[in-house]
């Protein structure tokens, strides 16, 4: 009898185990509204990936570059910053060329040298472009929800010594917000 007792005390100890690891396991929940979940995780290049970015939308990325390599400030002014949507084929191309999906800041020559090893494709039609201004803002209007690559090659400012830097940032945009964000 007490072997039998033992034996329910452990079923029921397991699973309760089994049940709380289920209920700590991490959900993503849906994506934002009128945003389509990527197709697939590959990185081939589709332009059907890149409707979403197409759609108007009333959310606002308003950036600037805030960075400094130890007393040496980067600008941006007048640079082209490109805003790229969120696409499996995009992230991966941000991973081959910036080592990350995020956020980073390299040597625009190290991140021009690893190219030739992103997926090939032609996002080119579906990015957007604006330009840094003097104090090295810039910003994207009439975006729909869903998320963004903002990329911007920037140098030290007047005149100081260092070499051009690429900045790459993940953004999202969702219910009609201005989002603020620094490079």
């Amino acid at each position: 009898m007490l072997d039998r007792m033992l034996f329910r005390a452990r079923i029921l100890a397991a699973a309760a185990l089994l049940g709380s690891l289920t209920a700590c396991a991490p959900t993503l929940g849906p994506p934002p509204p009128g945003v389509s979940p990527a197709p697939s995780a590959s990185a081939e290049f589709r332009a059907a990936d890149f409707a979403w970015a197409q759609a108007p939308g009333r959310n606002t990325l308003a950036g600037r570059l805030a960075f400094k390599q130890g007393a040496t400030p980067y600008s941006c002014v007048n640079a082209s910053v490109i805003l790229t949507p969120e696409t499996p084929w995009s992230r991966r191309r941000m991973t081959v060329l910036y080592k990350s999906d995020t956020r980073s800041a390299l040597p625009s020559d190290e991140v021009r040298a690893r190219t030739s090893q992103a997926p090939p494709g032609d996002s080119g039609p579906y990015i957007k472009r604006t330009t840094c201004d003097a104090a090295g803002h810039f910003s994207f209007t009439g975006l729909p929800d869903g998320s963004w690559f903002v990329v911007t090659i920037a140098k030290p400012a007047a005149g100081g010594q260092g070499v051009s830097m690429a900045f790459m940032r993940r953004v999202t945009t969702r219910g009609g917000r201005v989002t603020n964000f620094d490079l």
